[in-house]
């Protein structure tokens, strides 16, 4: 194999794993079992003897008594040994013997799988590394040293510097948890059935069941679904709209005080939104302060059932809404509109534009370029939007014999199966619905807009 065939028309950079196992020789090919190798014949001494330090680490960690292999190993059963009860005759008592805890099994596998994945990476980058050193002596080239590729952290492979804690945070604080909670959506993982300490995989049976609108849960789930998405599409465009009316009302030229306006509208964000929703379940009361007002006053025979009817219930909760997020639409859309070019309107207005040609042709177009993922985030936030349900109905009326009430949004209804009910199960399905529907639906809707389509050449 000539020079010239070995290193490739690209250079050493263009290495892969492919052309690596292809072409690297017998030297690359040890390097696969014996990780570092080809980077020591080369001269990377200490480059190599890491990548073996990494290797020898990860096999004590998957070859020891209960490490990696003992761990996967265990993940199709999740564990079968109850607790044991075993009479001491020395004592005279009975003795329990430790049971297999389920939780923990599956925890430990998942890390267990998740150390596979990053070894067969590092196995990779080793392997690579080491057949672009051997190229690079053939060319005759000096491989680059340990101190050298440091140096390289913080110049032009910057990004991986400052990612490596980004990434590595990520997989264990997120990614890991993510997939571990995921999980618990193909067991029986509940206090159903006395599984909360030993269940078993079920495969797609909860989801089954959720689908399944005859089935109990399956019955609520659709109900619960559909007053979500009605929710979340009320809750996000009756606040745009409303907040876009009284912003472009304030911003008139001809109105006075305008930052005492915007103050007063935005005092609701400087209470704790907590408190707020508190004290407002507290007035709204059959025996509230509002209740007794109207009734008191003569206005009303009986209170209003702000809280015991599902109508009222849900209507209330998207007033209160509006009520606490109009004010941030305020304040977006008013930075918005400040930053609309003038000369857009002034060439309106020699085109002889009228006031509203004018708001649908100049102010509509530019403000949904700059606040399309704006409505994405606030859409996403209100199918999540735990505190205003929670806090003001706890999701009441509820029906007897239902998990969820007339007021509760997926993820209210998911605090209470996992929380309240420990079905950690069913909880998990909702939990993974709500994240791929939300994805969907965000992507689909952001790669179609023109915020996306046209970033660079929106004028």
């Amino acid at each position: 194999m000539s020079k010239n065939e070995l290193i490739g028309k690209k250079g050493p950079e263009s290495c892969s794993l492919f052309s690596a196992l292809r072409q690297g020789g017998a030297v690359t090919l040890a390097s696969c079992l014996i990780m570092g190798l080809s980077n020591v014949f080369c001269g990377q001494i200490i480059k190599g003897l890491l990548f073996f330090l990494a290797e020898v680490l990860f096999l004590v960690y998957f070859l020891a008594p209960e490490g990696g292999f003992f761990q996967i190993s265990r993940l199709p059963s999740l564990g079968d040994r109850v607790q044991g009860e075993v009479w001491n005759e020395e004592l005279g008592i009975f003795e329990y013997t430790e049971p297999d805890r389920s939780q923990l099994i599956l925890l430990y596998g998942i890390f267990a799988v998740f150390i596979c994945i990053l070894f067969i990476f590092v196995w990779r980058a080793s392997v690579i590394s080491g057949y672009k050193a051997r190229m690079q002596r053939i060319a005759g080239e000096r491989p680059s040293g340990f101190f050298d590729d440091i140096k390289s952290l913080f110049d032009e492979n910057v990004h991986r510097l400052l990612m490596f804690l980004p990434t590595a945070f990520l997989a264990v604080f997120t990614v890991l948890p993510l997939v571990y909670m995921m999980s618990m959506a193909f067991t029986d993982f509940s206090r159903v059935g006395d599984k909360l300490v030993l269940f078993d995989w079920v495969g797609f049976d909860n989801f089954l069941s959720v689908f399944n609108s005859r089935s109990e849960v399956g019955g609520q789930f659709w109900s619960v679904l559909l007053w979500t998405v009605v929710w979340a599409t009320f809750a996000t465009f009756l606040n745009f709209i409303l907040g876009t009316f009284l912003a472009m009302m304030i911003n008139r030229p001809s109105v006075r005080l305008k930052g005492l306006w915007r103050t007063v509208l935005a005092t609701t964000i400087a209470v704790p939104q907590f408190v707020s929703l508190l004290v407002m379940r507290s007035m709204l009361q059959p025996q509230g302060i509002i209740n007794r007002l109207l009734v008191n006053g003569g206005v009303l025979s009986s209170s209003l059932p702000f809280l015991t009817d599902i109508g009222w219930a849900r209507t209330l909760v998207i007033i209160v809404n509006l009520w606490i997020g109009i004010p941030y639409t305020i304040l977006q859309v008013t930075g918005v509109l400040n930053n609309i070019p003038k000369e857009q309107y002034d060439a309106a207005k020699v085109d002889g534009a009228g006031a509203f040609k004018t708001f649908m042709n100049v102010t509509v177009p530019y403000m949904m370029f700059v606040l399309t993922p704006y409505l994405i985030t606030q859409f996403t936030g209100n199918i999540n939007n735990f505190n205003v349900i929670y806090l003001l109905t706890r999701g009441e009326p509820m029906s007897v014999g239902k998990s969820a009430g007339g007021t509760d949004l997926l993820i209210t209804w998911l605090y209470k199966l996992s929380v309240d009910q420990q079905k950690y199960n069913l909880a998990a399905v909702i939990g993974i619905l709500t994240f791929f529907v939300l994805s969907a639906v965000a992507l689909v809707t952001y790669n179609n807009s023109r915020s996306y389509k046209n970033e660079e050449g929106f004028k």
